[in-house]
């Protein structure tokens, strides 16, 4: 079975398909600087909304969401632009965990896994 690179880069690929399933790498914001968790979150949604439909998928058929946070603190200005996104049908399995991300100024990281459309 071969593997679909999205986006393919030097160091990484924004995202990988095999089989059904659509692997996205972290998403953090496109511009971060001077924003806020829920700012940087939106941008991130609408990212993602974007790359999974380039696989050939939408939020419904996410599997999982793994949410970074640099401060767990903001976990409710998160959830504010997660929950008016997120499928209300559909929802992921989602872990959200405290972890130092790979610049002060990103707040927020997302990764997901999801079904491509058949």
């Amino acid at each position: 079975m071969s593997i679909e690179r999205i986006e393919p880069g030097s160091r990484m690929s924004q995202g990988a398909v095999h089989g059904n399933t659509i692997y996205l790498a972290g998403q953090v914001a496109s511009d971060p600087v001077g924003t806020g968790v829920t700012a940087q979150t939106q941008n991130i949604l609408v990212q993602i909304d974007r790359l999974l439909a380039v696989a050939g998928s939408d939020k419904d058929h996410i599997l999982s969401a793994t949410i970074y946070l640099a401060d767990i603190g903001h976990f409710a200005e998160m959830n504010a632009a997660w929950d008016a996104w997120v499928s209300k049908d559909h929802p992921p399995a989602r872990a959200t965990v405290e972890a130092r991300l790979c610049d002060p100024q990103y707040l927020v990281e997302i990764v997901i896994v999801a079904a491509r459309l058949a």
